[in-house]
């Protein structure tokens, strides 16, 4: 098994019914999970200099980890989960 990184974008305040299903799809990966979290504020670092990140649609607002046999898979599971404004999927590589 491989892990994955799911990086969930955007942001909408979330109603009971939202809460409910991402409830859901994390007792549905529960046994895959290995680690998940959400982001609060934060800065981008450039050649030009550092910049307040904003917190909106266009935001990475959270991270899921994952186990899965390769990139199919880990889509496949990924589709499941609920979406603000999209999710996107990488494999981890341990270096």
């Amino acid at each position: 098994m491989k892990n994955f990184m799911l990086l969930h974008y955007g942001f909408e305040k979330p109603t009971a019914e939202d809460m409910a299903a991402w409830k859901s799809w994390f007792e549905l990966i529960g046994d895959i999970q290995v680690e998940r979290g959400g982001f609060r504020g934060g800065k981008e670092i450039t050649d030009s200099g550092v910049e307040d990140l904003p917190f909106g649609s266009n935001s990475i607002t959270g991270y899921t980890i994952i186990t899965a046999n390769d990139l199919e898979e880990a889509v496949v599971i990924a589709q499941k989960c609920p979406i603000v404004d999209s999710t996107c999927v990488y494999e981890i590589h341990k270096g």
